[in-house]
């Protein structure tokens, strides 16, 4: 069974999912949630991926789920958020992980693989491609990633967000799943700019800067009905992936592994590294 454990680090104390506690044996993928999500996102993944013989973990991204809020909107950088993924791998003596990420967690999933390449063998980037991809991608992501200029309006984005009208979360940012579930959480207090610190302390270096490369295989999926991003900005994380590269597209909405849980098990099985006689 999955257990919730926390650990400390940078200050904060971290939460994550572990499906085999102090099992040395199971190879590890590590799971990555985005925006409006905790790591409860994965039930499905993590339970399909250790009944294959895997041990799993996800973790909450600092501000996120049960893991504790950090105070400054410098804290989010993907830079701060990567060393905690770190820190889990060292806290947990695990040296390499094959990394799923959606979403954000898609984002700092490509990053990890980037800036900490010994520690990442294979990669799956759902929704979203690699940073400098997405910012190359054109008029139709910008006009695509209109609400990202919404969220960067601190305080104006929690009110309507949280509110009725044409800015409500379940207008601005339709087809989640469980849209009762995320309000609920975000409600608690501090939690909404947690949440959207990720976009404020990030989005000027993922636009502006520029990524490392990818050496380890990786596999994009997207879905034709996701409103958010284009097919064209993961199609053309291709040129920033030096190792294998697969392209995987899908029918239906964002929310991939909440909306399409057997569909996107079925093309983990496949096209992560199986553990040892499987």
């Amino acid at each position: 069974m999955t257990t919730m454990a926390p650990f400390s680090h940078d200050g904060l104390q971290l939460a994550y999912r572990d499906s085999a506690p102090d099992d040395r044996e199971r190879p590890v993928v590590l799971l990555l949630h985005g925006f409006p999500d905790s790591s409860a996102m994965w039930q499905a993944q993590i339970a399909f991926l250790h009944d294959q013989g895997f041990r799993v973990l996800a973790p909450d991204t600092r501000g996120c789920g049960d893991s504790a809020i950090a105070p400054k909107r410098a804290d989010y950088h993907y830079t701060r958020v990567l060393s905690d993924f770190i820190a889990l791998l060292d806290h947990l003596g695990i040296d390499q992980v094959q990394v799923v990420g959606h979403d954000w967690g898609a984002v700092f999933a490509w990053l990890l693989a980037g800036h900490y390449p010994s520690r990442v063998t294979r990669l799956i980037a759902i929704s979203v491609g690699h940073p400098t991809a997405y910012a190359k991608a054109g008029l139709r992501q910008k006009f695509a990633g209109w609400y990202i200029v919404f969220f960067l309006m601190g305080g104006f984005a929690e009110r309507r967000l949280l509110g009725k009208g044409r800015l409500a979360f379940e207008r601005a940012m339709p087809g989640h799943p469980q849209p009762e579930e995320v309000r609920e959480r975000m409600r608690r207090p501090g939690r909404l700019t947690a949440a959207l610190r990720v976009y404020r302390a990030n989005i000027g270096d993922i636009l502006l800067g520029s990524q490392p490369r990818v050496t380890a295989p990786t596999t994009g999926i997207w879905s034709d009905g996701d409103t958010f991003l284009t097919e064209a900005q993961m199609r053309g994380s291709r040129a920033f992936v030096d190792g294998e590269w697969h392209f995987e597209a899908l029918s239906g909405g964002h929310w991939i592994p909440l909306e399409q849980p057997d569909r996107l098990n079925t093309l983990l099985a496949a096209h992560l590294d199986a553990p040892a006689g499987r």
